[in-house]
């Protein structure tokens, strides 16, 4: 009660009452028994492929978006290629991310979307059956284990979050990206 007293004392002191607002802000965050109650956090954008669930880091996740249309066919590129897209005025090459790992094309539906990865220099937008919003795990949910998947992604994995009874699979773009296979999208 104090506390709130003294910031309706401020109320006419627009600037101080800004300092003093910001000073608790860093004070609670700061605070040794904040960071230990939530442990240091981890967040990532949930996926669904071929009915399983992935995570992919937020930070390497630009955007999310449903399916542009129409693409650009590509002449003489591999099937997984599905065309290019201008997105936000940069072009894009749109990828069915299903059947460039092996696993059959992706059906294209209301809840399709595309993933645009957040890569200095490989451009790409992954198509992935659904996009379920971003997942919060504590640093201590996260194994180096990698689980079998029926998405044949074993070697872009990136370890796994386990919450409660579910397993989540960190899904790399980073190393999707700079594989040698995605690199030869020619036929």
């Amino acid at each position: 009660m104090l506390e709130s007293a003294s910031l309706k004392a401020l109320r006419d002191r627009p600037y101080e009452l800004l300092a003093e607002l910001e000073r608790r802000g860093r004070n609670a965050t700061a605070s040794p028994e904040a960071s230990l109650a939530t442990g240091r956090e981890w967040v990532g954008v949930a996926v669904r492929m071929a009915g399983e669930l992935y995570l992919v880091a937020r930070e390497e996740a630009r955007e999310v978006l449903g399916v542009p249309s129409p693409l650009t066919r590509v002449p003489g590129a591999k099937p997984w290629l599905l065309g290019l897209a201008s997105i936000r005025g940069q072009l894009y090459p749109v990828i069915d991310l299903r059947q460039f790992l092996g696993s059959g094309v992706t059906p294209l539906s209301r809840t399709t979307r595309i993933v645009v990865a957040n890569h200095r220099d490989v451009p790409a937008a992954l198509v992935v059956d659904e996009v379920l919003g971003f997942r919060r795990f504590t640093e201590a949910e996260f194994t180096d284990a990698v689980p079998v998947t029926i998405v044949q992604c074993g070697r872009f994995l990136a370890g796994s979050f386990r919450h409660e009874s579910q397993q989540w699979p960190v899904l790399s773009l980073r190393r999707l990206l700079e594989d040698q296979g995605f690199a030869a999208a020619a036929l």
